[in-house]
């Protein structure tokens, strides 16, 4: 899923509609960003399937930005650590 982020309702909504009207899904909802205190200024987000290229060309005409969300990075297995100091010099 693609999202695009808009600071106007109007935008929002209107990005919406294209992309109804072109066949694809798209959803409407608030993007809370972290120390913002009142919800009034709560920028819009747009969620869609359509393809990146077409949000990204909607997002550009309609003065938003496109929300590239990249998928995690897989997790490595742990590393194999020695249980014990390495030992400098030889036992005598």
């Amino acid at each position: 899923m693609s999202r695009g982020i808009f600071f106007s309702e109007d935008d929002a909504r209107t990005a919406i509609a294209r992309l109804r009207r072109e066949g694809y899904d798209a959803d409407l909802g608030r993007e809370l960003l972290a120390g913002e205190d009142d919800d009034e200024d709560h920028p819009w987000a747009v969620t869609t399937d359509a393809p990146d290229i077409v949000l990204e060309l909607l997002v550009d005409d309609l003065d938003g930005w496109f929300d590239d969300e990249q998928p995690a990075p897989p997790r490595l297995p742990p590393l194999d650590l020695p249980t014990a100091p390495k030992r400098v010099k030889r036992p005598q």
